[in-house]
């Protein structure tokens, strides 16, 4: 996260945080795996070279990498894996969410050809566990997302949307900071730009007030409003609610100041 850095690289990532990650495998010697979000869903979005670094040493040191991409795979950031952005390949990968096309629970997880060692094996049965129902439900997500071309909708819109809402951050100062890969975009407000004090409570007014005119999304962190649009939304679906939102913000900022 470049705007809350704990390596205070001050806004421009210089990948101190990844060349960690590889001292830590190096010092220790004999870890497993690593184990993270490819992004993380408030959203933050590592920089280019961040996940090839961090690939780099898990292969020099023989540690595996599992990324999760639960709450984003299958398009929503603009790829089919949100991995693609970074031009690696995890040695497993574990997808859900929008496997089930929003109706059914379902999860997955994908591994190297050489780590499926008890494919013919029972490791347990479970209540979700090979499901029939579910599969076909996942297996129909994926054939529209596919026939529909909602990866790259999710590209040229969330770049849209991205745009639209850097152009908010210029207007009101209660915007700290905006970021965002395809439909997953956050907005972070804060009370000073200077100090980043989290704006949590006029956060909570900007939400309730969206809500009340038709517009409904979550707070992470408590001040990072998260826009998680499905990716069938169209343009001038995403214009009303960023309208909505404009709104909403425009009346908390003239309050603060």
């Amino acid at each position: 996260d470049p705007y809350r850095c704990l390596w205070e690289c001050g806004g421009e990532c210089n990948l101190k945080c990844a060349r960690y990650v590889e001292y830590v495998l190096e010092k220790e010697g004999d870890v497993g795996a690593v184990i993270a979000e490819t992004v993380r869903s408030t959203p933050y979005i590592p920089p280019p070279g961040y996940w090839e670094m961090i690939r780099a040493a898990c292969d020099r040191y023989g540690a595996l990498l599992i990324l999760d991409e639960i709450p984003h795979c299958l398009g929503r950031t603009g790829k089919m894996f949100t991995c693609e952005h970074y031009n690696i390949v995890p040695d497993m990968l574990v997808i859900g969410k929008g496997l089930g096309g929003g109706i059914f629970p379902l999860a997955a997880l994908i591994a190297r050809a050489h780590l499926d060692v008890a494919a013919e094996q029972a490791l347990g049965h479970y209540t979700h566990e090979k499901s029939p129902v579910g599969c076909a439900a996942a297996l129909a997500a994926i054939e529209y997302i596919e026939e529909e071309g909602l990866v790259e909708h999710a590209r040229v819109l969330g770049e849209y949307a991205l745009c639209r809402l850097q152009a908010m951050r210029e207007k009101y100062t209660i915007i700290g900071d905006v970021r965002g890969l395809g439909l997953l975009m956050g907005v972070e407000l804060v009370r000073d730009r200077m100090t980043k004090e989290r704006a949590i409570e006029e956060a909570e007014e900007v939400m309730y007030s969206a809500l009340e005119k038709g517009l409904n999304f979550k707070l992470t962190m408590g001040n990072i409003i998260t826009l998680t649009p499905p990716l069938t939304i169209s343009r001038a679906e995403m214009d009303h609610a960023l309208t909505i939102l404009e709104e909403c913000l425009a009346e908390v900022d003239t309050r603060k100041r």
